[in-house]
């Protein structure tokens, strides 16, 4: 006799105030196990956000720059969790736009207000841990500016970028972001001279994931 036959023959022969204790105790036990194995960015979903940043010019280009920013993100997780250990995760595109860039320019250069499109970030999300899913992301576009960046260049600048971020999730589907990124100006030979702008940006952000 197989044990299936067994466990329902006993179970047929409790009471049947006993019968209704166990089967509400593997219901919620059933719940608890799914509920633990359900962590963020299962099932890859679609990421939106939004999210401003600022930093400052670091060596290796035009000094004395300061930078504000705010954007909004489209993305998609592409891919299961693969890796083992804690580098786990998952691979994820995304795509920002960003209405408001501005650039605060050392004299005889003009401030600048600037909008720019990254349509190519590359995302690896590390997911070993339950609700706080580090980063690395890579990623770049295009600036467009009312006045040349830097000084005597280009209104037309490409941008690269790096970030080592956090996602903090409340629930598995909302996220606090915040990072540190590393960013280069540049207009590519557009002009000559061409000597870039360096800058190192703090980020904070909100994303929801669908």
């Amino acid at each position: 006799m197989s044990s299936t036959v067994i466990w329902r023959l006993l179970f047929s022969a409790l009471p049947s105030c006993l019968r209704g204790v166990i089967l509400l105790f593997t219901f919620i036990a059933t719940s608890v196990i799914a509920s633990a194995q359900s962590k963020p960015l299962d099932g890859q979903p679609w990421d939106l956000g939004v999210w401003a940043g600022g930093g400052f010019s670091v060596p290796g280009g035009t000094k004395d720059t300061h930078a504000i920013n705010l954007g909004a993100r489209l993305g998609k997780v592409l891919t299961d969790d693969h890796g083992g250990s804690f580098l786990r995760g998952n691979f994820e595109w995304s795509a920002d736009l960003i209405p408001v860039y501005y650039l605060w320019q050392p004299a005889p250069a003009q401030n600048a207000y600037a909008a720019a499109f990254n349509p190519l970030n590359l995302k690896w999300n590390f997911t070993s841990s339950a609700r706080t899913v580090p980063y690395l992301e890579l990623g770049g576009g295009v600036l467009f500016s009312n006045h040349a960046v830097p000084v005597n260049t280009s209104h037309v600048n490409f941008v690269t970028h790096a970030t080592l971020g956090f996602q903090f999730f409340n629930n598995d589907r909302r996220a606090f972001t915040a990072g540190i990124r590393y960013e280069h100006i540049s207009n590519a030979g557009l002009t000559v001279p061409n000597p870039g702008i360096n800058t190192v940006q703090f980020q904070v952000g909100l994303n929801w994931f669908r």
